[in-house]
């Protein structure tokens, strides 16, 4: 790895072979330094690269600070979501391996078990670290270990459900624990909600600030007071006073002792606290305000912008979050029904212009994915349109809401489902892998996969006159128009005629279909009859049996895991009709899918138009 140069001079610290333990050495009058070392790591190794920026700058203080303090190795270290690991990544044992970030066979955007031991819990999605990290300070316990257990949160993943219930089990469970909260006033946009205020007046009471201060400069020992023989009496007033002037702490009230807030960025303050709270016998929450973006100017002006950046010289194209915004808003126009929601990814869906133009039909209700569902079915239920734009890897978290309360209610509720299939180099935790094998078992859910901004439109307006809810898939990236595609009312439409077999796919794999078909050309090969299957559920069985008789072998294409895919439902057509066809299927075997990038993954698990032709000339 090139050592490049720091933000402040030529690097001294970080050099071939750094470990945590060259960390230990460094004076802490030297930490300054290696904090801008650190960034600049982070900044050139993005830039190049691509990754979570904003989040990483702003910890690195914090960070370094946390690892003076705890031994990364035997200590539990769990960090929330993972955006802000990069500094933690650096300075345990992959300096080395820094450049190879997000790259295939490289170090993951994510902590990752497998990958370093100082990685003590995967993560990616938000919300996990207390919860988390108190099974691992109850195993401690049970085990009779010595060791500290750290959950390391940021301010937005604190109001997601699940850190709420586990910050309501702290007090219950008699345990240990340390939670260093990580704020700096952002999740990707700024945070939202009443718990934002909460932290907005913890952060910025002067009164109880100035309070605390008076008291540790006059009374910060028994030798500056005339009231030294009665120290109960000084105590009382002085706690009196404090309670007095503090604003009302949700987390003392939920058995947390807090300390805070303290300047992230000033280091011999963060290790000081630190080491108190390794020290004290029962739960604590370190409260440290941060700059998101950090050491990088444009960055810190704009952090929205900088939470992820692609890698330098990305070209610039229109996407599917783009035009599936644009023909919401034309929706929109047309029906004073629609509402659209995010959780809090308006950027990433590309909700911007919407919220400007709909302000009263537009709610971002921050990382909370499964009230948001059962919010958008309370407002279907009330007489509105609900469209919810949300990734793929998102609506995990929220499948029951899907379940219970939209689709058993059969209430039209929209939802519009992002970066589909396979996602690129975020890693395992953000494919879109789940979301037709899940889908398809849902009850009054129909399921539409567009193959290119005309189809998009197509479902958008199918979806906007249904009575029942809806799933639009779509993937991440380029969006490129597909020639030749005609409208279907069965959902499946046909491309182009073939001979002896034919292909099914929908979505970017449509594009795959095509390239199978120019291949089979050149090389004298059966040349395939192509379907574009938009509409995935239901499939009309009839007229897909119908279609399947004119072919002896049949290969279906899906951008999900192949069990509980639709390439299943091609498996109990042929197979209930006694249809003599060779069914030939293409998409993600059960594995947790390896970061790379787009094109990478697709080559792994063989959804290639090299792939397709040799297994139709080898099996068929």
């Amino acid at each position: 790895m090139s050592s490049g140069g720091s933000i402040n001079g030529d690097m001294n610290f970080l050099k071939t072979g750094f470990t945590h333990k060259d960390l230990l050495r460094i004076d802490d009058n030297d930490l300054p330094l290696l904090a801008n070392e650190v960034r600049e790591v982070i900044i050139d190794t993005v830039r190049k690269n691509g990754g979570h920026l904003g989040s990483s700058l702003g910890v690195v203080e914090l960070t370094i600070a946390m690892l003076k303090v705890f031994d990364p190795l035997n200590d539990r270290i769990i960090f929330d979501v993972g955006h802000q690991s990069y500094p933690y990544k650096i300075l345990t044992d992959r300096f080395d391996k820094f450049h190879t970030l997000r790259m295939k066979d490289g170090i993951s955007g994510f902590p990752r078990r497998n990958e370093s031991p100082y990685d003590h819990f995967n993560t990616g999605h938000s919300s996990t670290s207390i919860s988390a990290a108190l099974g691992y300070a109850k195993a401690r316990d049970l085990l009779h270990e010595d060791r500290n257990i750290i959950a390391f949160i940021g301010d937005a993943s604190l109001i997601n459900g699940l850190a709420f219930e586990a910050l309501n089990y702290v007090s219950e469970s008699h345990t240990k624990l340390i939670i260093i909260l990580n704020d700096n006033t952002h999740s990707i946009s700024s945070r939202v909600g009443g718990f934002s205020t909460v932290l907005a007046e913890l952060s910025a009471n002067t009164l109880y600030r100035r309070t605390k201060n008076f008291f540790r400069r006059h009374f910060g020992s028994e030798k500056k007071h005339p009231y030294s023989g009665n120290t109960n009496i000084l105590a009382r007033i002085r706690n009196m006073l404090k309670a007095f002037a503090r604003p009302i702490n949700i987390f003392d009230k939920l058995g947390i002792k807090y300390w805070g807030p303290f300047d992230g960025h000033d280091m011999k303050t963060a290790i000081r606290m630190m080491t108190l709270a390794k020290n004290y016998y029962k739960p604590v929450i370190l409260h440290f305000n941060t700059v998101k973006g950090k050491g990088l100017p444009e960055a810190e002006k704009d952090p929205t912008k900088y939470h992820q950046v692609s890698p330098s010289g990305t070209q610039k194209f229109r996407t599917w979050s783009e035009a599936a915004s644009e023909i919401a808003e034309e929706l929109a126009m047309n029906d004073d029904r629609i509402i659209c929601f995010t959780a809090a990814m308006m950027t990433g869906v590309k909700l911007e212009k919407f919220s400007r133009e709909f302000p009263d039909r537009f709610f971002d209700v921050g990382i909370a994915e499964s009230h948001m569902l059962t919010m958008a079915a309370g407002l279907a239920a009330g007489g509105m349109r609900p469209w919810v734009f949300i990734y793929s890897t998102f609506l995990q978290r929220a499948m029951d809401q899907l379940m219970h309360d939209i689709a058993l209610q059969n209430l039209p509720v929209v939802i519009m489902v992002d970066r589909a299939g396979l996602a690129g180099s975020d890693g395992d935790t953000h494919q879109g892998m789940l979301d037709i094998s899940w889908g398809r078992a849902v009850p009054n859910l129909e399921i539409y996969a567009p193959c290119d901004e005309d189809s998009l439109r197509e479902c958008m307006i199918i979806a906007s006159k249904r009575n029942g809810p809806t799933l639009i898939r779509y993937p991440r990236g380029k969006i490129t128009p597909v020639k030749l595609s005609v409208d279907s009312d069965d959902g499946v439409a046909k491309i182009l005629d073939g001979q002896n077999w034919a292909l099914f796919g929908n979505g970017s794999n449509v594009n795959i279909m095509l390239d199978v078909r120019e291949i089979a050309q050149n090389e004298g090969v059966d040349v395939p009859a192509v379907y574009d299957v938009r509409r995935v559920k239901p499939i009309d069985s009839e007229s897909l049996c119908e279609i399947l008789r004119g072919y002896k072998a049949v290969g279906v294409l899906e951008d999900n895991y192949m069990a509980g895919g639709f390439g299943e439902a091609f498996g109990a057509v042929i197979a209930e009709n006694g249809l003599g066809v060779k069914l030939m299927r293409f998409g993600v075997p059960d594995v947790c899918v390896k970061h790379a990038t787009q094109e990478e993954q697709r080559e792994l698990y063989g959804i290639t138009a090299r792939n397709i032709i040799d297994t139709y000339t080898n099996e068929a």
